[in-house]
Protein backbone atom coordinates (compact mmCIF):
# COMPACT_ATOMS: atom_id res chain seq x y z
CA UNK A 1 0.00 0.00 0.00
CA UNK A 2 2.52 2.39 0.66
CA UNK A 3 4.63 1.62 -2.46
CA UNK A 4 1.11 2.37 -3.96
CA UNK A 5 0.57 5.88 -2.35
CA UNK A 6 4.66 6.46 -3.34
CA UNK A 7 3.71 6.00 -7.16
CA UNK A 8 0.33 7.95 -6.68
CA UNK A 9 1.40 11.17 -5.50
CA UNK A 10 4.04 12.10 -7.86
CA UNK A 11 1.38 11.56 -10.48
CA UNK A 12 -1.34 14.31 -8.39
CA UNK A 13 1.26 16.65 -8.35
CA UNK A 14 2.10 16.40 -11.83
CA UNK A 15 -2.01 16.77 -12.53
CA UNK A 16 -1.81 19.84 -10.04
CA UNK A 17 1.22 21.53 -11.83
CA UNK A 18 -0.55 21.02 -15.12
CA UNK A 19 -4.14 22.42 -14.21
CA UNK A 20 -4.69 26.04 -12.79
CA UNK A 21 -6.89 26.07 -9.84
CA UNK A 22 -6.06 29.89 -9.80
CA UNK A 23 -9.71 31.23 -9.39
CA UNK A 24 -10.94 33.18 -12.57
CA UNK A 25 -12.43 36.45 -12.03
CA UNK A 26 -15.67 37.72 -14.35
CA UNK A 27 -16.22 41.31 -16.20
CA UNK A 28 -19.50 40.95 -17.03
CA UNK A 29 -22.12 39.83 -19.28
CA UNK A 30 -21.17 39.12 -22.80
CA UNK A 31 -19.32 37.01 -25.67
CA UNK A 32 -16.52 36.33 -28.08
CA UNK A 33 -13.75 38.18 -25.84
CA UNK A 34 -10.61 40.15 -27.39
CA UNK A 35 -7.51 41.64 -25.20
CA UNK A 36 -4.97 43.76 -26.42
CA UNK A 37 -2.12 45.09 -24.28
CA UNK A 38 -0.87 49.03 -25.07
CA UNK A 39 2.49 50.03 -25.31
CA UNK A 40 1.83 51.09 -21.43
CA UNK A 41 0.90 47.65 -20.62
CA UNK A 42 -2.49 48.88 -20.25
CA UNK A 43 -5.07 45.42 -21.05
CA UNK A 44 -8.32 45.95 -22.39
CA UNK A 45 -10.78 43.36 -23.40
CA UNK A 46 -13.40 44.02 -26.07
CA UNK A 47 -16.62 41.87 -26.78
CA UNK A 48 -20.40 41.91 -27.54
CA UNK A 49 -23.60 41.41 -25.99
CA UNK A 50 -26.61 41.30 -28.53
CA UNK A 51 -25.65 44.51 -30.86
CA UNK A 52 -23.59 46.27 -28.33
CA UNK A 53 -19.86 46.36 -28.20
CA UNK A 54 -17.83 47.13 -24.77
CA UNK A 55 -14.46 47.58 -23.98
CA UNK A 56 -13.41 46.66 -20.15
CA UNK A 57 -9.87 48.27 -19.22
CA UNK A 58 -7.55 47.20 -16.61
CA UNK A 59 -4.44 49.53 -15.48
CA UNK A 60 -3.20 47.45 -13.08
CA UNK A 61 -1.87 44.75 -15.73
CA UNK A 62 -4.81 42.83 -15.95
CA UNK A 63 -5.43 41.78 -11.83
CA UNK A 64 -8.67 44.02 -12.07
CA UNK A 65 -11.09 45.57 -14.20
CA UNK A 66 -13.31 48.63 -14.16
CA UNK A 67 -16.95 48.80 -15.26
CA UNK A 68 -17.22 47.82 -18.94
CA UNK A 69 -18.02 51.19 -21.06
CA UNK A 70 -20.47 50.52 -23.96
CA UNK A 71 -18.49 51.88 -26.93
CA UNK A 72 -21.24 51.93 -29.53
CA UNK A 73 -24.62 49.50 -30.18
CA UNK A 74 -24.55 48.37 -33.89
CA UNK A 75 -28.23 47.19 -35.41
CA UNK A 76 -27.77 43.76 -36.68
CA UNK A 77 -24.20 43.61 -35.40
CA UNK A 78 -22.55 39.61 -36.21
CA UNK A 79 -21.77 37.77 -32.96
CA UNK A 80 -20.67 34.08 -32.41
CA UNK A 81 -19.03 31.43 -34.02
CA UNK A 82 -15.76 34.39 -34.23
CA UNK A 83 -18.01 36.51 -36.25
CA UNK A 84 -17.72 39.10 -33.95
CA UNK A 85 -15.88 42.84 -32.71
CA UNK A 86 -11.96 42.51 -33.74
CA UNK A 87 -9.66 44.73 -31.57
CA UNK A 88 -6.15 46.01 -31.36
CA UNK A 89 -4.24 48.13 -29.90
CA UNK A 90 -1.17 50.10 -30.82
CA UNK A 91 1.03 52.84 -29.00
CA UNK A 92 -1.37 55.46 -28.64
CA UNK A 93 -4.98 53.99 -30.27
CA UNK A 94 -7.15 51.53 -30.19
CA UNK A 95 -9.23 49.89 -32.73
CA UNK A 96 -12.85 48.18 -32.90
CA UNK A 97 -13.91 46.82 -35.92
CA UNK A 98 -17.67 45.43 -35.83
CA UNK A 99 -19.93 43.90 -38.85
CA UNK A 100 -23.23 44.01 -39.83
CA UNK A 101 -25.38 42.08 -41.23
CA UNK A 102 -26.15 43.69 -44.25
CA UNK A 103 -22.57 43.36 -45.48
CA UNK A 104 -20.63 46.79 -44.31
CA UNK A 105 -17.63 46.71 -41.83
CA UNK A 106 -17.83 49.74 -38.76
CA UNK A 107 -14.83 51.06 -36.91
CA UNK A 108 -14.23 52.83 -33.52
CA UNK A 109 -11.20 54.28 -32.42
CA UNK A 110 -10.34 55.09 -28.62
CA UNK A 111 -7.23 57.89 -28.49
CA UNK A 112 -5.30 56.28 -25.41
CA UNK A 113 -4.83 60.66 -24.60
CA UNK A 114 -8.30 61.38 -24.27
CA UNK A 115 -9.70 57.85 -23.16
CA UNK A 116 -12.76 58.39 -25.81
CA UNK A 117 -14.15 56.21 -28.04
CA UNK A 118 -15.13 57.52 -31.24
CA UNK A 119 -17.57 56.07 -34.03
CA UNK A 120 -15.27 56.48 -37.67
CA UNK A 121 -17.27 55.02 -40.33
CA UNK A 122 -16.51 51.91 -42.98
CA UNK A 123 -13.42 50.08 -43.82
CA UNK A 124 -14.80 48.37 -46.84
CA UNK A 125 -15.35 51.02 -49.95
CA UNK A 126 -18.21 49.15 -51.35
CA UNK A 127 -21.62 49.12 -49.46
CA UNK A 128 -22.67 45.38 -48.07
CA UNK A 129 -19.47 43.47 -49.71
CA UNK A 130 -18.62 41.70 -46.35
CA UNK A 131 -21.90 40.03 -45.11
CA UNK A 132 -20.25 36.80 -44.25
CA UNK A 133 -18.98 38.71 -41.19
CA UNK A 134 -15.49 37.51 -40.72
CA UNK A 135 -12.69 39.39 -40.17
CA UNK A 136 -9.36 40.59 -38.12
CA UNK A 137 -7.13 43.03 -37.13
CA UNK A 138 -3.58 44.20 -36.12
CA UNK A 139 -1.74 46.88 -35.11
CA UNK A 140 2.48 47.83 -35.22
CA UNK A 141 4.15 49.77 -32.86
CA UNK A 142 3.85 53.16 -35.05
CA UNK A 143 -0.41 53.49 -35.04
CA UNK A 144 -0.89 51.46 -38.04
CA UNK A 145 -3.53 49.40 -38.11
CA UNK A 146 -3.91 46.66 -40.63
CA UNK A 147 -7.34 44.32 -41.62
CA UNK A 148 -8.35 41.64 -43.29
CA UNK A 149 -11.91 39.84 -44.20
CA UNK A 150 -13.91 37.76 -46.70
CA UNK A 151 -15.05 40.00 -49.64
CA UNK A 152 -17.96 38.57 -52.30
CA UNK A 153 -17.14 42.02 -54.68
CA UNK A 154 -15.39 39.80 -56.65
CA UNK A 155 -17.48 37.41 -59.05
CA UNK A 156 -20.12 37.69 -56.16
CA UNK A 157 -18.00 34.95 -54.17
CA UNK A 158 -15.55 35.74 -50.76
CA UNK A 159 -12.18 36.13 -51.70
CA UNK A 160 -9.90 37.70 -49.19
CA UNK A 161 -9.33 41.39 -49.09
CA UNK A 162 -7.04 43.33 -46.97
CA UNK A 163 -6.48 47.45 -46.25
CA UNK A 164 -4.71 49.57 -43.69
CA UNK A 165 -5.01 52.86 -42.11
CA UNK A 166 -1.75 55.42 -41.68
CA UNK A 167 -1.19 56.91 -38.91
CA UNK A 168 -3.79 59.80 -37.52
CA UNK A 169 -5.49 58.85 -40.91
CA UNK A 170 -9.11 59.12 -40.80
CA UNK A 171 -10.17 56.47 -43.72
CA UNK A 172 -8.81 53.31 -44.34
CA UNK A 173 -6.36 52.67 -47.24
CA UNK A 174 -8.11 51.20 -50.96
CA UNK A 175 -9.43 47.90 -50.58
CA UNK A 176 -7.26 45.24 -52.59
CA UNK A 177 -7.90 41.47 -52.75
CA UNK A 178 -5.14 39.93 -51.19
CA UNK A 179 -6.20 36.74 -52.91
CA UNK A 180 -8.60 35.05 -54.91
CA UNK A 181 -8.93 31.14 -55.27
CA UNK A 182 -8.97 29.39 -57.95
CA UNK A 183 -11.52 27.19 -57.45
CA UNK A 184 -14.63 30.16 -56.88
CA UNK A 185 -13.68 31.08 -53.65
CA UNK A 186 -12.18 30.68 -50.55
CA UNK A 187 -13.43 28.82 -47.23
CA UNK A 188 -16.75 30.93 -46.27
CA UNK A 189 -17.29 30.29 -42.58
CA UNK A 190 -13.83 30.56 -41.40
CA UNK A 191 -12.37 33.45 -39.76
CA UNK A 192 -9.39 34.82 -41.54
CA UNK A 193 -6.23 35.78 -39.53
CA UNK A 194 -3.51 38.65 -39.62
CA UNK A 195 -0.51 39.43 -37.94
CA UNK A 196 2.25 42.49 -38.49
CA UNK A 197 5.66 42.76 -37.84
CA UNK A 198 7.75 46.03 -38.52
CA UNK A 199 6.78 46.30 -42.77
CA UNK A 200 5.87 42.90 -42.43
CA UNK A 201 1.61 41.28 -42.66
CA UNK A 202 1.13 38.35 -42.95
CA UNK A 203 -2.42 36.75 -43.87
CA UNK A 204 -3.62 33.43 -43.26
CA UNK A 205 -6.91 32.02 -44.23
CA UNK A 206 -9.12 28.87 -44.85
CA UNK A 207 -8.85 27.87 -48.71
CA UNK A 208 -11.19 25.84 -51.11
CA UNK A 209 -8.84 23.94 -53.36
CA UNK A 210 -9.97 20.91 -55.32
CA UNK A 211 -12.65 19.99 -52.48
CA UNK A 212 -10.12 20.38 -49.69
CA UNK A 213 -10.17 22.94 -46.67
CA UNK A 214 -6.52 23.48 -45.82
CA UNK A 215 -4.88 26.85 -44.54
CA UNK A 216 -3.24 29.28 -46.73
CA UNK A 217 -0.59 31.94 -45.82
CA UNK A 218 0.05 35.39 -47.84
CA UNK A 219 2.92 37.32 -46.76
CA UNK A 220 3.72 41.36 -47.49
CA UNK A 221 6.87 42.81 -47.03
CA UNK A 222 5.52 46.19 -47.75
CA UNK A 223 3.00 47.03 -44.97
CA UNK A 224 0.55 45.69 -47.27
CA UNK A 225 0.48 46.65 -50.62
CA UNK A 226 1.69 43.90 -52.58
CA UNK A 227 1.67 40.25 -51.36
CA UNK A 228 3.45 37.03 -52.07
CA UNK A 229 1.92 33.72 -53.63
CA UNK A 230 -0.47 32.21 -51.05
CA UNK A 231 1.39 29.13 -49.37
CA UNK A 232 -0.38 25.76 -48.07
CA UNK A 233 0.42 24.99 -44.20
CA UNK A 234 1.20 21.71 -43.65
CA UNK A 235 1.73 18.47 -45.38
CA UNK A 236 -1.81 16.85 -45.25
CA UNK A 237 -4.96 17.88 -46.52
CA UNK A 238 -8.40 18.08 -45.64
CA UNK A 239 -11.07 17.15 -47.80
CA UNK A 240 -14.38 18.13 -46.92
CA UNK A 241 -17.68 19.09 -48.56
CA UNK A 242 -18.70 21.86 -46.08
CA UNK A 243 -17.12 24.07 -43.66
CA UNK A 244 -15.36 23.48 -39.89
CA UNK A 245 -16.61 27.24 -38.93
CA UNK A 246 -12.45 27.11 -37.24
CA UNK A 247 -9.91 29.59 -38.63
CA UNK A 248 -7.16 29.46 -36.67
CA UNK A 249 -4.80 32.16 -35.74
CA UNK A 250 -1.15 33.32 -36.76
CA UNK A 251 1.68 35.63 -35.34
CA UNK A 252 5.26 36.72 -36.75
CA UNK A 253 8.08 35.45 -33.93
CA UNK A 254 10.91 37.78 -32.99
CA UNK A 255 12.99 36.52 -35.62
CA UNK A 256 10.58 37.26 -38.44
CA UNK A 257 8.88 33.74 -38.71
CA UNK A 258 5.54 33.32 -39.20
CA UNK A 259 3.99 31.02 -37.14
CA UNK A 260 0.43 28.89 -37.27
CA UNK A 261 -1.95 27.03 -35.30
CA UNK A 262 -5.17 25.94 -36.82
CA UNK A 263 -7.57 22.37 -36.72
CA UNK A 264 -8.03 19.45 -39.16
CA UNK A 265 -10.31 16.99 -38.87
CA UNK A 266 -10.12 17.66 -35.18
CA UNK A 267 -6.84 17.61 -34.56
CA UNK A 268 -4.64 20.83 -33.76
CA UNK A 269 -1.47 21.66 -35.50
CA UNK A 270 1.35 23.92 -35.31
CA UNK A 271 3.30 25.06 -38.62
CA UNK A 272 5.41 27.45 -39.73
CA UNK A 273 5.77 28.12 -43.90
CA UNK A 274 7.29 25.30 -46.20
CA UNK A 275 7.89 22.62 -43.20
CA UNK A 276 5.91 20.20 -42.09
CA UNK A 277 2.78 20.22 -39.19
CA UNK A 278 3.45 19.21 -35.43
CA UNK A 279 0.51 17.85 -33.91
CA UNK A 280 -0.69 19.14 -30.63
CA UNK A 281 -4.16 17.77 -29.38
CA UNK A 282 -7.37 17.31 -29.85
CA UNK A 283 -9.83 20.33 -30.18
CA UNK A 284 -10.61 22.96 -32.13
CA UNK A 285 -11.23 27.39 -31.39
CA UNK A 286 -7.58 27.51 -31.53
CA UNK A 287 -5.38 30.69 -31.13
CA UNK A 288 -1.80 31.70 -30.98
CA UNK A 289 -0.34 34.72 -29.10
CA UNK A 290 2.83 36.02 -27.45
CA UNK A 291 5.75 38.24 -27.80
CA UNK A 292 8.12 36.19 -27.13
CA UNK A 293 10.27 33.30 -28.44
CA UNK A 294 7.92 30.79 -27.44
CA UNK A 295 4.41 31.27 -28.74
CA UNK A 296 1.39 30.52 -26.48
CA UNK A 297 -1.45 28.54 -28.07
CA UNK A 298 -4.85 28.08 -26.78
CA UNK A 299 -7.23 25.44 -27.68
CA UNK A 300 -10.42 23.89 -26.34
CA UNK A 301 -11.59 20.29 -26.09
CA UNK A 302 -15.19 20.17 -25.52
CA UNK A 303 -15.84 22.65 -23.30
CA UNK A 304 -12.50 22.46 -21.47
CA UNK A 305 -10.30 25.36 -22.35
CA UNK A 306 -6.50 24.79 -22.77
CA UNK A 307 -2.81 26.42 -23.40
CA UNK A 308 0.30 25.41 -24.32
CA UNK A 309 3.74 27.35 -23.92
CA UNK A 310 5.23 25.95 -27.66
CA UNK A 311 7.06 24.06 -28.08
CA UNK A 312 6.01 22.13 -24.78
CA UNK A 313 2.95 19.80 -25.90
CA UNK A 314 1.74 19.63 -22.19
CA UNK A 315 -1.58 21.36 -21.74
CA UNK A 316 -2.45 23.42 -18.74
CA UNK A 317 -6.37 23.83 -18.30
CA UNK A 318 -6.86 27.07 -18.06
CA UNK A 319 -11.13 26.42 -17.19
CA UNK A 320 -14.35 25.73 -19.02
CA UNK A 321 -16.40 27.49 -21.94
CA UNK A 322 -15.07 28.65 -24.76
CA UNK A 323 -13.31 31.19 -27.08
CA UNK A 324 -10.22 30.67 -25.11
CA UNK A 325 -7.83 34.19 -25.63
CA UNK A 326 -4.28 35.08 -24.54
CA UNK A 327 -1.84 37.97 -23.92
CA UNK A 328 1.61 37.86 -22.69
CA UNK A 329 1.86 40.48 -19.56
CA UNK A 330 5.78 39.89 -19.78
CA UNK A 331 8.27 36.92 -19.69
CA UNK A 332 6.46 35.02 -16.62
CA UNK A 333 3.04 36.20 -16.66
CA UNK A 334 0.07 35.63 -19.23
CA UNK A 335 -3.69 36.93 -19.07
CA UNK A 336 -6.47 34.79 -20.21
CA UNK A 337 -9.70 35.68 -21.09
CA UNK A 338 -13.08 33.64 -22.34
CA UNK A 339 -16.44 33.03 -22.43
CA UNK A 340 -18.32 30.62 -19.76
CA UNK A 341 -22.25 30.77 -19.64
CA UNK A 342 -22.24 34.21 -21.81
CA UNK A 343 -20.13 35.73 -18.78
CA UNK A 344 -16.52 36.93 -20.10
CA UNK A 345 -14.23 35.39 -17.27
CA UNK A 346 -10.42 36.00 -17.16
CA UNK A 347 -7.61 34.73 -15.25
CA UNK A 348 -3.86 36.42 -15.12
CA UNK A 349 -0.81 34.28 -14.24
Amino acid sequence: MKKLLFLILPILALFSLSSSNLPNTSIGNGQQPQVSVDGKGIVRVVFGAADQMFCATSTDHGTSFGKPLLVAKLPEMHLGMSRSPQFASSKHYSVITAMDKTGNIHWYQLNHATAKWKYMGMINDLKGSAPEGLMNIAADDKDNFYAVWLDTRTGKQNQVYFSSLKVKALQWSKNIMAYQSPDQHVCECCRPSIAVKGTSVALMFRNWLNGSRDLYVTRSSDQGKTFSPAVKMGMDTWKLNGCPMDGGGLRISPSNAVQTVWQRKGDIFYATPGDPETYLAKGRTCSIAGNGTNPLITYQTGDTLNVVKFPQKVPMIIGTGGFLKAAQLNANTSFFVWEQDKQIKYLKM
